[in-house]
């Protein structure tokens, strides 16, 4: 009688238990497990991917070839002369003369005064490069300084006026600018003096960032050179506060970065971050570090497209690559303070193999229990 009773159950158990053990796959799960990832490269099949465990020489060797080159590198702070005149400035020359004056009007020559102030019309350099003083001609200007110009004119004039002095006057810098665009207050393109402007003084005369500064990067291209650097870092280093040439142009942007956060950590979502970058530690602690009890220390991973010559190839092409890190050990936390996140990353944590265990045994027993309770009710 007591066999008849539960021996249906038990059977009916057992085979529920057999056939639960034979899909493990069909089992709810955040993602791959740890041996699956480190198993990644037997895949060679389907895809190129590379397992790369973290230490101390790989992350050395990310940070060598994503060293970002600085302002004071590319392109130098060297001394800049004077300011040079090109065709479209416009100019205004002043002339001094001791009396009697051959520019001198009737009326000064009246009152006896000892010199005579002539000032001519403002004019605008032409395409040839010139502009024109009576009695002295075409003067050629172009890529020429204010004391050239100046000297120039008073020696065409030596023999013509009367001990001539000369002052010449750039009324509008037309050509010695710098152009300022990008999440700034308002784009413009700033004439450059002979003081010389530096990038945050264009970056002022724009009006400032409209983003967190954080945010933000500022690139320059002059001639066929264009670097870009974390707008914090210039500011934090005055040495990459460099002074501005002629027809550089600023650019500032707005660089959103982000990764995502998956498996057994304490949230799952996109994270953005700045644009100085961010470690893995600094990852792991923005979504809550690893979830306690579901984590396998041993598996926190980050999935990315690696640049070929990143990792020693040829090529500029793209590989997938997953860097294996274990926080089993104290060294883990010091790898991941060096590690620097990228954009688009993923960072997944696995579930320790207990945590599969406890879902395959609740997933069996919620099958279980209800079927030996209908067993029960079987007279």
């Amino acid at each position: 009688m007591w066999m008849h009773r539960f021996f249906p159950r038990f059977l009916l158990a057992g085979l529920i238990v057999l056939q639960c053990s034979g899909c493990g796959s069909m089992m709810p799960s955040s993602g791959p497990g740890y041996a699956s990832i480190k198993n990644a490269e037997d895949s060679r099949e389907k895809v190129d991917i590379k397992v790369i465990a973290l230490n101390g020489e790989v992350i050395g060797k990310l940070s060598l070839h994503r060293r970002q080159n600085l302002f004071s590198e590319v392109f130098g702070d060297r001394s800049v002369g004077a300011l040079i005149i090109n065709a479209g400035d416009v100019l205004e020359v002043t002339l001094w003369e001791v009396m009697p004056a051959l520019f001198a009007s009737s009326d000064v020559a009246q009152t006896g005064a000892a010199t005579s102030v002539t000032t001519f019309p403002a004019q605008m350099v032409s395409r040839a490069g010139t502009i024109s003083i009576p009695y002295a001609g075409k003067i050629a200007v172009a890529g020429r300084s204010i004391e050239g110009i100046e000297a120039e004119i008073a020696a065409r004039l030596k023999d013509k006026a009367n001990q001539p002095q000369v002052l010449v006057r750039v009324v509008s810098n037309n050509t010695s600018t710098v152009t300022v665009v990008g999440e700034v207050a308002s784009s413009l393109r700033l004439p450059l003096t002979e003081g010389r402007e530096r990038v945050l003084d264009a970056l002022a005369a724009a009006g400032g960032t409209t983003k967190p500064v954080e945010k933000m990067a500022l690139q320059i291209a002059r001639g066929s050179k264009v670097q870009a650097m974390p707008l914090r870092e210039i500011i934090k280093n005055p040495g990459e506060n460099i002074s501005l040439m002629p027809d550089d142009i600023i650019t500032l942007m707005y660089k959103p970065l982000s990764f995502t956060a998956l498996g057994a950590t304490g949230k799952n979502q996109e994270v953005n971050f700045e644009a100085l970058g961010i470690s893995l530690a600094q990852a792991l602690g923005r979504v809550g570090g690893l979830e306690d009890r579901r984590a396998d220390a041993r598996g926190v991973f980050v999935f990315r497209f690696e640049l070929a010559e990143a990792l020693g190839e040829a090529g500029k092409r793209k590989i997938p690559v997953i860097y294996t890190l274990s926080l089993k050990e104290p060294t883990g936390f010091f790898l991941a303070q060096k590690f620097l996140m990228q954009n688009s990353d993923v960072l997944y944590v696995s579930n320790a193999p207990a945590a599969d265990l406890k879902k395959f045994l609740d997933m069996v027993i919620s099958t279980v229990y209800p079927v030996v309770n209908i067993i029960d009710t079987i007279p």
